[in-house]
């Protein structure tokens, strides 16, 4: 089940629950930029390194990539459908899998045939297949509106032109309205949905995260977080476009690529947007994520079966955890608020400057005040809410909420819910992942107890929601009389629709429709008096951006926050000094050796201590790059200039953590896993022969 921390709710999509970011345009400096391949800088790279790609290259590029809809990137390796991403990118597949005999997350998981691939639960990929400016369409629409009417024209306009976009197929469709430069720019994205993704291959737990937490967003690093998959369509695996595999990985100071899908950046974030992230959002997330740090880490110390069902999710909440301090160490050591209210101010004076940019674009800044004013007042009680919202808990509101938006003519439906959007929906309604009743229960009675924590016993939401029954004893009798483990359940209620779901006696369900009118009260709230207001002044903001450096000559250098949709970055193969210290591009087996001490978290698998002797130890294992990248790149291949994967972006070191906010050429650094490395794993550790074969040749 999806939970409300932890990998299927990324730090960015977090984020995007409990606030409504705003950015602006970003003014490019060399190597800076997370680039829409329809905009991408050609002229910086044909100067900073003679290299102009053709239209071949960039299609190719986009043709061979791939976005997994549950949050990482990934690519086509083969002819034959195989795609190359992380290891931690499946996690969530290899735990769905995983029965009393086989533990897949920490064992891995091999094949030797095509009949021995598995269905991964719920999993879709998506590869993008055309980009198309909407930006008139979007404008003509909500010009002159706000608050409500703003946000019904909004949802208006996307049910319209995601079901144009569709052309009755959702099925192998998918299209997502994207806003660019925050308001400034809308795009529709058109995507070709695969439904049928199977894992091919996947080494331990051990080799993929070795070192651990500690090692963690830090380098040098001796890790292969891989896993391969393989896309099929009516049984029998795809031919799509496929990057080359270079076998021999990059060179210092060559020049590379990532293809990936970023999550969320906010470089262009209004100070007060900023400080309200400071003050506010970060410091109660970092706490309930510690808190839940805590219950797993208890939890899995219960028992060996506790430990399986808990290590996934224990991953991604320290995962997270760690990403979300980086960021909060960013916005306290540095000046970033001071500098940004100074920026906001110069913009805004250059508006006021002349009548007509007065006229034109007003006074957005204000807007955002009273905005984020507004949203202050709302925090408390929207995380709360959603606290309570967490697992089985979640999907009964899925289909609650499903229902009532149903119910409603599309164009006037919530975004998620219009009919463009429903097949995701009911996918994952489907999906055959199991459930612990155990960790279910007290994942939602930790959650209920926080809830009462933030709000206050007395609170009517708490009241309302716990009624006369404790946190723990509410949890557990939720979890032990539903039925909604079982998808088939949960699919009969999503099609039964309204009346289902007013007929179900089932005690999620009807928890689901007490907590209802709440969250509806709420999200109309946040939508018409936080979200409404802010993305109108975003568009404001971004215009103004794009005038003065119109004005100023320096269109083409502009780039969109990062939105988990496809983005191109370039960079050079190469290490950084920090306190004094050269710390080196590249590593190798025999580092990962001296690294290895036998003990957790900085012990190997038993198969790479018996392979120790057919490896070349002078290969090199990992490498950084100074590519601009932030969570979603998990999983993206990085290209050469002949478009060939020479490696596979992973993880990001410690200074990159401040990437959603700045980006610094003397120490951010993307960590990827080296091509020569991943061969030499194959046919010397794993015995995939095979695997490797198709790698090297590009088929089966």
């Amino acid at each position: 089940m999806k939970r409300f921390f932890g990998k299927h709710l990324s730090r960015t999509a977090f984020l995007t629950l409990v606030s409504t970011a705003l950015a602006g345009p970003n003014t490019g400096r060399a190597e800076e930029g997370m680039w829409t391949f329809d905009h991408l800088p050609i002229a910086a790279m044909q100067s900073a390194y003679h290299f102009t790609p053709t239209p071949e290259w960039i299609r190719h590029v986009i043709q061979s990539s791939a976005r997994l809809a549950e949050g990482c990137s990934a690519s086509f390796v083969s002819a034959d459908g195989l795609v190359m991403t992380n290891h931690h990118c499946a996690n969530s597949c290899l735990a769905a899998l995983s029965d009393k005999a086989h533990d897949y997350f920490r064992d891995g998981f091999y094949t030797k045939s095509l009949a021995e691939e598995r269905q991964c639960p719920g999993m879709e990929l998506d590869r993008l297949d055309s980009i198309s400016d909407v930006s008139t369409q979007v404008e003509a629409e909500t010009k002159g509106k706000n608050a409500s009417a703003y946000s019904a024209a909004m949802q208006a306009i996307e049910s319209r032109l995601t079901k144009d976009c569709l052309q009755g197929d959702a099925a192998h469709w998918r299209c997502d309205m994207v806003s660019l430069y925050h308001g400034g720019q809308t795009a529709l994205y058109r995507y070709r949905r695969y439904q049928d993704v199977r894992i091919v291959m996947a080494p331990e737990q051990g080799i993929a995260f070795f070192g651990g937490d500690p090692d963690n967003f830090s380098y040098p690093r001796y890790d292969i977080d891989l896993s391969m998959l393989r896309v099929y369509e009516n049984g029998k695996p795809v031919h799509t476009p496929y990057l080359q595999f270079d076998i021999n990985g990059p060179s210092e100071h060559e020049l590379v690529f990532t293809s990936g899908n970023p999550g969320r950046t906010e470089r262009g974030l209004p100070a007060a947007a900023l400080a309200f992230q400071r003050d506010v959002i970060n410091p109660t997330v970092i706490a309930l994520l510690s808190v839940r740090e805590g219950m797993l880490w208890q939890y899995a110390r219960e028992s060996a079966e506790h430990e399986k069902q808990a290590e996934d999710e224990l991953f991604s909440v320290q995962n997270s955890l760690k990403s979300y301090s980086g960021t909060q160490s960013a916005l306290r050591t540095s000046d970033i608020v001071e500098r940004r209210a100074k920026e906001d101010a110069a913009l805004q004076a250059w508006i006021d400057a002349a009548p007509a940019r007065r006229q034109e674009f007003g006074t957005p800044f204000a807007t955002v005040n009273k905005a984020i004013a507004t949203q202050r007042k709302l925090f408390t009680q929207n995380i709360a809410l959603r606290m309570a919202l967490d697992g089985l808990a979640g999907e009964a509101m899925t289909l609650v909420n499903g229902a009532a938006e149903r119910s409603k003519p599309d164009a006037k439906r919530n975004a998620g819910y219009h009919d463009a959007q429903l097949g995701e929906i009911e996918a994952a309604l489907g999906a055959k992942t199991p459930v612990y009743p155990e960790l279910e229960t007290t994942s939602l009675a930790l959650s209920l107890t926080t809830l009462r924590q933030l709000m206050g016993a007395d609170d009517p939401l708490v009241q309302m929601t716990l009624g006369h029954e404790s946190p723990d004893a509410l949890a557990a009798r939720l979890v032990h009389e539903t039925k909604l483990a079982d998808p088939a359940v949960r699919l009969a209620l999503w099609k039964g629709g309204q009346d289902a779901i007013n007929a179900s006696s089932d005690p999620m369900i009807v928890f689901a429709r007490r907590l209802h009118p709440s969250l509806v009260t709420l999200r109309d709230l946040m939508r018409d008096e936080v979200s409404a207001p802010l993305h109108k002044a975003e568009g404001a903001i971004a215009r103004a951006r794009f005038a003065q450096a119109k004005a100023e000559g320096r269109l083409d250098a502009l780039y969109p926050d990062a939105t988990f949709s496809p983005r191109l970055s370039y960079g050079t193969v190469r290490g950084w000094t920090q306190n004094g210290k050269t710390i080196p591009a590249f590593t190798d087996f025999a580092g990962m050796y001296r690294h290895a001490t036998g003990s957790a978290p900085f012990n190997l698998p038993q198969r790479w201590l018996d392979a120790k002797g057919r490896l070349n130890l002078s290969t090199h294992l990992d490498f950084v790059s100074t590519n601009d990248i932030v969570g979603g790149n998990s999983g993206s291949p990085v290209l050469n200039r002949e478009g060939h994967a020479v490696g596979l972006i992973f993880d990001g070191n410690l200074p990159s953590l401040a990437g959603d906010l700045y980006y610094d050429i003397t120490s951010n650094r993307a960590v990827s896993t080296d091509t020569s490395a991943i061969i030499a794993a194959l046919r010397h550790v794993y015995d995939e022969q095979t695997l490797a074969d198709e790698l090297t040749k590009g088929h089966r």
